[in-house]
Parts: structure tokens; C-alpha cells; sequence
């Protein structure tokens, strides 16, 4: 169970907790243990609601476990509930006061500022524990409905800022290194918030969903805009 759980194995974790919870099932000491590692094991493997079930359980017992806490708030970040994201978080803070606890509700303060502004997930409409698979399908899916040339007037240009912020959620939901900047609060799009940038200009980065009508030369140069 801890061997399939530090190896990063959360399924062969979970499978092995619970064999444990059935050879004795009465014992509240076992169930505690068994307990905690499924806990652990679905919120790494950015199973939400499950891991806030089984933290729940072990913070039933213990309101003040510290890795429950610890899990539970990551496991609340996956189902996107980050006031009680932040809440756990801050119970963490006040128990251990560490630098893990310290860097996860600086992370989540992070987020709910960051959902106030430019969220790359509900554009897409997709989950953030969505794979890289249902981002593109995703991406592919609403760049075909707002493409601007399929739209004329106004409604063109409400088709050109739809369109161009399907484009800057797919460039960075499917870019491991760009995503993992946004899950930490930070948007690698924001010139703001990245000191060399520039904005997102998709044309200019060789972006055309569609190969023709569309592209560097159809007259369309986008930047993106961040209040």
C-alpha cells in the first residue's frame, strides 16, 4: 500500500487499501490508516470528489489531520470549490504552520484571484483534471463554432474574442509546462504577470485550426487584452 503509493501506482494504492479495510473491517485503527492512503492516493490522481469523501471520513475522526487537510484542499482545487479549498488550506497553516502548508493556501489565494479573471478551464469548458484528449477535443470543438469568418457585424467581433480566447485556453491546457504555471495560480499568457511577455498573438505562433482563410495573411492580428 505505501510502496504503490510513493511509486506514484494510485490505483494498485487505492485497491490495496482497500483489501486492508476488508481483512478487518471493525478495526478502527486499520480503517483510519486504510483510510488515509485512499484519501491521498484519489486526490493525486485528481479523483475530487472521491478524495473529499475518503478525507472526509479520516477528518471525522481527526479534525485536525494534517495530511487529510492537506489532501482534501488539493482534492477541492480538482472540483473547483476553493473557498473550501482556501478554508482547509488555512486549518492546515494554523496546525502545522509549514512550508508545505504555507505554498499550498499561497497557491489557492492565487487561483481564486486568478478565477476572478482568465480562467482557461471554463472557456473550454473542461474539467482541471481533464487530459490533454478532452482539452483538444474541446478546443476543436468551440474554434469551429466561433470561427470568425463564419460571423458578420457585431456578431463577428464577439466571434473574434470568443475565438481568441479558445485559442490562449488550448495554448496553455496544452502545453504541460504553460498549465502547470496556470495550476499554480499564475497565468503565462498575463504580461503582467510574466515580466518578457508580450501577449498572445495565435497568428504570429503559427496558429490556424483551419489551414486557409484564416490564417497570418487573412488581415486578423489578435492580441490579448488583461484587465
Amino acid at each position: 500500500m505505501k510502496k504503490a503509493h510513493d511509486e506514484n501506482k494510485f490505483g494498485d494504492c487505492v485497491s490495496e487499501a482497500n483489501s486492508v479495510l476488508s481483512l478487518d473491517p471493525s478495526s478502527h485503527a486499520f480503517r483510519l490508516k486504510a483510510k488515509s492512503f485512499i484519501c491521498s492516493c484519489q486526490s493525486k490522481a485528481k479523483e475530487g470528489k472521491k478524495a473529499i469523501e475518503s478525507c472526509s471520513e479520516v477528518l471525522g475522526s481527526n479534525s485536525n489531520d494534517a495530511d487529510a487537510l492537506y489532501n482534501r484542499a488539493k482534492a477541492y482545487i480538482v472540483e473547483e470549490e476553493l473557498d473550501k479549498a482556501q478554508a482547509d488550506s488555512q486549518k492546515l497553516h494554523e496546525t502545522e504552520n509549514s512550508q508545505r502548508s504555507g505554498e499550498l493556501l499561497e497557491k489557492i489565494n492565487k487561483l481564486i484571484k486568478q478565477s476572478k479573471k482568465r480562467d482557461y478551464y471554463k472557456i473550454l469548458g473542461v474539467k482541471r483534471s481533464a487530459d490533454k484528449s478532452t482539452i483538444l477535443k474541446a478546443y476543436r470543438k468551440l474554434a469551429h463554432k466561433w470561427h470568425p469568418d463564419k460571423y458578420d457585424g457585431e456578431e463577428k467581433d464577439k466571434a473574434q474574442k470568443m475565438f481568441i480566447d479558445i485559442a490562449a485556453a488550448k495554448e496553455v491546457l496544452s502545453d504541460p509546462e504553460k498549465r502547470a504555471k496556470f495550476d499554480n495560480g499564475e497565468d503565462p499568457l498575463d504580461p503582467e504577470e510574466q515580466s518578457h511577455g508580450h501577449g498572445f498573438n495565435p497568428f504570429q505562433q503559427g496558429f490556424n485550426p483551419f489551414g486557409g482563410g484564416f490564417g497570418g495573411g487573412g488581415g486578423y492580428q489578435f492580441k490579448f487584452k488583461f484587465n
